[in-house]
């Protein structure tokens, strides 16, 4: 196991445990707030957080030359995010879940296809091992596996999987935090007008929250990023599985969700999954 690969492993739990909470949160707000207004504010709140980080270090570190990039991973990464939320209206959630959670299935093929990065075997064992995992914990009826929401699910865990490639495209010459401010601009500027349309009064404890929201998923994405930039996609994608693992108990904790035997089950496939990956990153020990 190569230290590129063990330090984005450990920035990818890490990311996926912080965006997990975000979760809870957006949860939480979802009473008061529209979702296009959640979207909205969760990428304003995350350039509020930056703002520190880039006047710390110098606005001079926003420069790119690569526009095209950032715009692309600005507009796939949002149109994901308002697939995955238009899914949510439309299917029982677990299947929902179930469909987002697919992602890293493709992140394989879209890095060997795009980047040329090689997935060997045991990474496809991984991915497949860690998605039945995901099956078994959430149970999916499979009532609605082909209607039209179901198939924009799909498409929003295609659009996840191609950002977060698209992050390893631009890590050559780009900063994580740059990757993540341009992301957070360019999501803010898209998701504004719907906001706008969907407007609600927003209770006075809600900013809190917000506030919450901005600096949880900022620094997730940031782990996420960095994870992407230091280590092949095909290679930690599969850790992605962990937030079911982080749900559940956030699940447990505070809304005294009881798992059931089957997270037991499939918490033991994902943990399997990255006992595979991990065999497969070891390089081959020299004759001697």
């Amino acid at each position: 196991m190569t230290d590129e690969i063990r330090l984005g492993a450990l920035y990818l739990l890490l990311g996926e445990g912080l965006l997990a909470i975000m979760g809870a949160i957006i949860k939480h707000l979802s009473d008061d707030l529209s979702t296009e207004q959640i979207v909205f504010f969760r990428n304003i709140a995350g350039l509020i957080v930056l703002l520190p980080l880039l006047l710390r270090a110098g606005l001079g570190q926003l420069k790119t030359r690569v526009w095209h990039w950032h715009l692309m991973r600005g507009l796939v990464g949002v149109t994901a995010m308002y697939c995955y939320f238009w899914a949510l209206g439309h299917l029982p959630l677990t299947e929902a879940f179930l469909v987002k959670l697919s992602a890293p299935l493709f992140m394989p093929f879209l890095a060997w296809w795009w980047l040329r990065e090689p997935a060997g075997r045991y990474s496809w064992i991984a991915l497949l091992t860690g998605f039945a995992g995901v099956a078994v914990i959430l149970r999916p009826g499979g009532e609605h596996t082909f209607t039209i929401a179901a198939i924009i699910g799909l498409l929003g865990a295609v659009l996840a999987a191609l950002a977060k490639v698209t992050i390893r495209r631009m890590s050559v010459t780009e900063s994580s935090q740059r990757i993540v401010f341009y992301f957070a601009l360019i999501s803010a500027i898209v998701s504004a007008p719907g906001a706008l349309l969907t407007w609600q009064p927003i209770p006075l404890q809600a900013w809190f929250w917000i506030a919450a929201l901005g600096l949880v998923a900022t620094t997730g994405q940031l782990a996420l990023t960095k994870a992407y930039r230091i280590a092949p996609t095909g290679k930690v994608g599969v850790y992605v599985y962990s937030a079911v693992i982080y749900g559940a108990l956030m699940g447990w904790w505070f809304w005294d969700e009881i798992p059931a035997w089957t997270t037991a089950a499939g918490a033991a496939l994902i943990i399997t999954a990255g006992i595979i990956n991990l065999r497969g990153s070891r390089k081959p020990k020299s004759p001697a």
